[in-house]
């Protein structure tokens, strides 16, 4: 068995027995224990009461978080004539058409978000089964098929949050950086919780929200009280 390393061993004995926090004391436990060499990414995980194998119980949307993500996010966006220049100088890192969708059909996928005006929707199609199951594929439930591109390109490089449910049920995302403030990573985990009530599916029965944790890329997680988690 391997030998664990103090840090992993200091970060475990602040974390024990202690479960069911306030946001305001995770963030500060998850926090003050982010003690890798780079900025950690402060995710949170939120256990759903859905299946969402089932359409009327899938549960997806966006999210604007309040002090952004602290993440440079990479835009790809499929436009054509003044919608292509739209974007390019909204910020976009890459823009194309058939262009593209050869590049990505040849395995090269260099971004974090994809974007496509409705036309290019029958390009962008044939890139189901790639993009897919990379939660890539242009959506207009959550903004990224779209007219105004340059509104877009701005949210997604300005901090927005996609989210969905996977097949347990379980909404995953990055809330924020370790070295951002307490106050605003508590602010984005509201915020994000707030989407999450927002996007209860018609379908959910019982209890919506079953379990909620936040942690460090590199650190143990901590579960966050349900009823203070959605509490307005």
């Amino acid at each position: 068995m391997a030998k664990l390393g103090k840090r992993t061993l200091a970060a475990r004995e602040a974390f024990a027995g202690k479960e069911n926090l306030t946001v305001e004391e995770a963030v500060a436990l998850v926090k003050g224990n982010a003690g890798a060499k780079f900025d950690e990414t402060v995710e949170i995980a939120v256990v759903l009461g859905v299946d969402p194998r089932h359409a009327d119980q899938m549960v997806r949307g966006v999210v604007g978080l309040p002090n952004g993500t602290g993440k440079s996010v990479r835009v790809a966006v499929f436009a054509r004539g003044p919608k292509a220049e739209e974007a390019q100088a909204a910020g976009a890192d890459i823009v194309g058409a058939e262009d593209l969708m050869e590049t990505v059909q040849g395995g090269t996928i260099d971004f974090d978000r994809c974007i496509a005006t409705p036309d290019m929707m029958p390009v962008v199609g044939r890139l189901g089964k790639v993009l897919g199951p990379r939660n890539l594929m242009p959506n207009p439930k959550v903004g990224t098929v779209t007219m105004d591109v340059k509104a877009a390109v701005e949210a997604a490089k300005g901090g927005e949050v996609q989210f969905k449910a996977e097949k347990a049920g379980v909404v995953h995302a990055g809330v924020g950086k370790a070295s951002f403030d307490e106050g605003k990573l508590v602010e984005n985990v509201r915020a994000f919780m707030d989407a999450i009530q927002k996007a209860r599916p018609s379908g959910a029965k019982g209890a919506y929200v079953k379990k909620v944790s936040l942690s460090s890329t590199m650190g143990p997680g901590v579960s966050i009280s349900v009823d203070n988690a959605a509490a307005e």
